[in-house]
């Protein structure tokens, strides 16, 4: 049963906590406000807890992982996201920090796409792109939640219904994003989506880590592995040329960890593509993997603290960037500055611009047809 708490203040009766109790030894939930948006819509937040002290913060604004507290080598906990700590500064940023990214995450060229002959058109947002849906995709919409549980973890479901024409797309979007903790150190991102219409749709998670605890320096020094021989070069819009290149005797190779650091700044033209100025990583890397939830994709830890991040998803790529436009400027969570390379993003999904390259695998979303993916972080120290 749910247990809620309730404040009586001049302005009424409102509620401020809803405890979920523990199914399952060690795990739990609350649900509080977060405040409203500039245009008065409630925000709410959901904080899973399991055993060992990790603390997973979701909020109905944008489906945002706002925060993730995972213990180091000596137990100390620390946010490993980067992020803000009220509705104001995800509203304002542009950066995605943790948002749940829709209708189509990464870039589509020219912001157009066909389907059976009919052209789309999605707002321009990213020069001649459109970047992760259009400027108001899914991460400036508010979700609507309920708390959820399974036999082993503790969680959130979300939901938003994309209505034909949102941002240029077709169909009515029926889109499900539910967050769970396992006592396995486990956070689970499962969606699942149906449209009335035939629609294209990529859907992710845009958390930015830095395991060394969020706007604590760099992450020059954190050692990535991506399982993945073969990357989508870009042109110098971002946009992929069509090619599955190996990653052997370039800068994308990260078979055996590697420093995320000691190549950024190579003179390679792809990495002046991501980051004009010094480098930076901003592509698709094409998993080993090929979907199977049982083989690691990517292994990144920070030797310093010993955490460990493991990497499993039912998508064919990730996007790995290094938050090459982080400039110390931002001001995050706890007042803290987030650094230039400050973070970097595992971004699990389909290849960027697939509705227009027809080699890549097929973004398309029939009605009837069911879309899904799984994609787990798992947290561990060395």
């Amino acid at each position: 049963m749910l247990q809620s708490r309730y404040l009586l203040s001049g302005l009424g009766l409102s509620l401020m906590i809803a405890t979920l109790p523990a199914h399952a030894a060690g795990l739990s939930s609350e649900h509080k406000t977060f405040g409203k948006t500039n245009d008065g819509t409630p925000v709410e937040q959901y904080i899973l807890r399991n055993s060992h002290g990790l603390q997973a913060t979701v909020i109905t604004y944008g489906g945002i992982l706002q925060s993730l507290k995972v213990p180091d080598k000596n137990g100390k906990l620390d946010d490993v996201v980067l992020g803000f700590d009220d509705v104001q500064g995800y509203q304002s940023g542009t950066a995605y920090f943790g948002a749940t990214i829709g209708r189509f995450g990464n870039r589509l060229a020219n912001g157009a796409f066909e389907l059976d002959g009919k052209h789309y058109q999605v707002p321009l947002n990213d020069g001649s792109n459109s970047l992760h849906g259009g400027a108001q995709g899914f991460d400036k919409r508010v979700w609507k939640a309920e708390p959820s549980k399974g036999k082993d973890s503790v969680g959130v479901t979300l939901t938003y219904l994309s209505a034909s024409g949102e941002m240029g797309f077709p169909g009515n979007l029926k889109t499900e994003v539910t967050y769970s903790l396992t006592e396995n150190n486990e956070l689970r991102i499962e969606y699942k989506a149906s449209t009335d219409k035939p629609t294209v749709l990529n859907l992710t998670n845009h958390s930015y880590f830095n395991l060394a605890g969020a706007g604590n320096g760099d992450v020059l020094k954190q050692l990535a592995t991506l399982h993945a021989a073969r990357y989508t070069p870009v042109t110098g819009k971002l946009i992929p040329t069509g090619e599955l290149a190996p990653v052997a005797g370039t800068p994308m190779d990260f078979t055996q960890p590697t420093a995320i650091g000691q190549h950024i700044k190579a003179d390679h033209p792809q990495l002046k593509f991501a980051e004009p100025k010094q480098g930076g990583f901003d592509f698709n890397w094409v998993l080993d993997a090929k979907g199977d939830l049982g083989k690691l994709a990517a292994d990144v830890s920070d030797p310093q603290s010993g955490r460990r991040l493991q990497l499993y998803t039912t998508e064919p790529g990730v996007q790995f960037y290094t938050s090459n436009f982080l400039d110390g400027t931002v001001k995050g969570k706890a007042g803290k500055i987030y650094p230039h390379w400050g973070a970097f993003t595992l971004e699990t999904q389909h290849y960027p611009d697939s509705p227009n390259q027809p080699n890549f695998p097929s973004t398309r979303l029939d009605p009837g047809k069911r879309y899904s993916q799984t994609t787990v972080y798992k947290f561990s120290t060395l």
